[in-house]
């Protein structure tokens, strides 16, 4: 998704009406519970909030310049990997084990298998259709941030295909662009 991504993919940057903002920010809140208690610091109500539109329907949410969160269409709202290092409990995790890590860093989706075996773990809870921390075994912050294609225990009985589309990964684009200026 990122793998590209420079300032020069970024074709308009609105600041959004207050309306748009509030619904934003609820559709966040509902997303990422988790986020309730700092919302207010992270996307505060006079700060002007900012939708940066992509090429490939890609929409970026900017505060002070910084990205914080991005969505496809009209999809759920999810964090950067810089914010998720920040607060890093805000979403499920699925663990990857060592062997597919190089992989995700280099932008690939996440196999079955990979979450499956040894090292890999899951989170039973986990829907498809769910954005979800891609963490890697034996580190401490998440390597990617992808979409299920399937649900968890889909993953566990079926052990093959793509589990997780990798949308945002580590050293990608959106991770070197610190700031949209």
């Amino acid at each position: 998704m990122f793998k590209k991504f420079s300032s020069e993919d970024v074709s308009a940057q609105n600041q959004v009406k207050a309306s748009v903002q509030r619904r934003i920010r609820q559709s966040i809140a509902d997303e990422y519970p988790g986020l309730e208690p700092v919302l207010d610091d992270l996307l505060p109500k006079k700060a002007p909030l900012i939708v940066a539109k992509c090429q490939n329907h890609l929409n970026l949410v900017l505060v002070n310049n910084v990205p914080l969160f991005f969505n496809i269409r009209d999809g759920p709202y999810m964090p950067t990997l810089r914010l998720l290092h920040q607060y890093p409990n805000i979403m499920k995790k699925l663990q990857v084990d060592r062997g597919a890590i190089k992989f995700v860093l280099a932008g690939a989706n996440v196999m079955c298998p990979g979450l499956t075996s040894p090292g890999g773990a899951l989170d039973n809870e986990v829907e498809a259709e769910t954005p979800v921390a891609i963490m890697a075994e034996g580190k401490q912050h998440a390597l990617a941030i992808g979409f299920t294609k399937m649900s968890a225990k889909d993953i566990k009985t079926i052990n093959k295909g793509i589990g997780v589309d990798n949308m945002h990964y580590l050293n990608d684009g959106l991770w070197k662009m610190e700031r949209l200026d």
